[in-house]
């Protein structure tokens, strides 16, 4: 099932994945531009230079404060162009939200991925990480937002290509909780870091409630049970038909 019009499944995947691989070095460069801005100001508070924690706050920029509310659009117009893409080859919300999750999990693996090439960090998957600011700084080891980037980029290639004609509810209301719970975990200290606070510990516990409800969510939507209810019965049907 083509995922727009005439524009085959094939052709839409391409296209999301190299979106992706050039936005992430995009986002990495940004991010290399802001920490090389940021650097003589961590030096002088006695912070690691290169690391995104701990946060100082907006008043240590003085005159550059205003870069604070430039990078909080410029987060929000990020989101909309990885949307916006993604509804550029779709044809309903669920083509739009396997497209949006493979373009959003690429976007970030590379994004990762082209900010070790460029300046040799995060020194390890252990590395703590300010994944977004906006409404609150988001935070957590590299580990965390790169598996649920890599089930995003995985899980959206394999719902374009099998795309269901319907998605149970349970399917749609266990992928919403295990945001939610994602987001949960990942804003889970942020009062901690707006204060200054280094990392001192991230919920596991609540991270991994939240992937296996979003793995769930996956698996019934995409394979939802009514589906092989309904080949079971018909198999046993054509069984019965088949014995008279």
């Amino acid at each position: 099932m083509p995922a727009a019009g005439n524009l085959s499944v094939r052709r839409a995947i391409f296209s999301l994945i190299v979106f992706g691989i050039a936005f992430g070095q995009v986002e990495a460069a940004v991010v290399v531009y802001l920490r090389t801005i940021g650097a003589p100001i961590r030096d002088s508070l006695g912070l690691p230079r290169f690391e995104p924690l701990p946060l100082f706050t907006a008043e240590r920029l003085g005159t550059l404060h205003n870069l604070v509310y430039i990078e909080l659009i410029r987060e929000a117009s990020t989101l909309i162009m990885l949307a916006a893409v993604a509804y550029a080859v779709s044809k309903n919300a669920r083509s739009w939200l396997a497209a949006f999750s493979l373009a959003f999990g690429v976007w970030d693996l590379t994004f990762y991925l082209w900010l070790k090439i460029m300046i040799g960090w995060p020194a390890s998957l252990g590395t703590w990480d300010i994944l977004f600011l906006l409404p609150v700084p988001w935070a957590a080891p590299v580990a965390a937002p790169a598996l649920v980037a890599l089930s995003l980029a995985i899980g959206g290639a394999i719902a374009l290509t099998r795309l269901p004609d319907s998605v149970p509810r349970t399917a749609w209301s266990l992928l919403m909780a295990g945001a939610i719970v994602l987001l949960v975990s990942f804003m889970w200290d942020w009062r901690h870091w707006v204060e200054g606070g280094a990392p001192r510990g991230f919920p596991w516990a609540i991270y991994d409630i939240g992937l296996l409800m979003g793995f769930a969510g996956f698996f019934v939507g995409v394979r939802p049970l009514g589906s092989a209810t309904n080949q079971v019965f018909d198999g046993l049907r054509r069984t019965q038909q088949a014995g008279e």
